[in-house]
């Protein structure tokens, strides 16, 4: 049986549920550790809940924009929910490691990073990073 209501073109359905974020298609959206990454919604959102916030950290700016903040090097996810309870958002969270202006300096066990940006300095590590540094020597 053929309706006789118009059909949405594929390209108008897409845009009504798709969201807008600096990220790769496919990947997940990948944030730098210590730093933000924003996240724009299609529309309005009223949930936002973060997997595991050591890993990274999610700050509401307004109904439509979300600020990610790379807090610990691994992979969490974002759910973000609308006033009826519907997702906008359901994506893994990668945090990396800025690699390119950074050094790691392996002294036996132990391991220093170096931010080098013109000049290199000892880098600023998060609680997680230390933990996460403290469990990796603690398994030797």
């Amino acid at each position: 049986m053929i309706s006789s209501r118009p059909l949405l073109p594929v390209a108008m359905l897409l845009a009504a549920t798709a969201f807008v974020m600096p990220a790769r298609a496919g990947a997940g959206i990948e944030v730098t550790m210590n730093q933000a990454k924003i996240v724009k919604l299609s529309r309005g959102a009223d949930t936002v809940v973060i997997g595991n916030p050591a890993i990274a950290d999610a700050s509401v700016q307004d109904a439509s924009t979300i600020v990610l903040t790379g807090k610990g090097f691994g992979v969490t996810n974002l759910v973000v929910l609308d006033s009826d309870g519907s997702p906008i958002i359901d994506e893994q969270v990668t945090v990396v490691r800025q690699a390119a202006s950074s050094v790691r300096i392996y002294r036996r066990s132990d391991v220093q990073t170096m931010s080098c940006t013109p000049y290199c300095e000892s880098s600023y590590k998060s609680e997680a990073e230390k933990t996460s540094e403290a469990e990796m020597n603690a398994g030797r």
